[in-house]
């Protein structure tokens, strides 16, 4: 803690923690959306059946 300036104490370094710690959570959790997203639509095209249409 700095004597000259009172308000330079240790939780005033951590201010933007919280910021940082939500941002982080909501790219993992988009992250996770994503992966989960591609890993069905890669499922669903391989067990798709590859029968050509007839035309009309």
């Amino acid at each position: 803690m700095d004597p000259a300036n009172p308000m330079n104490c240790g939780m005033m370094d951590m201010q933007g923690m919280g910021w940082m710690m939500g941002g982080m959570a909501l790219v993992s959790i988009l992250t996770v959306v994503l992966l989960v997203l591609g890993i069905a639509a890669l499922w669903k095209y391989l067990r798709a059946d590859r029968k050509p249409r007839a035309e009309t």
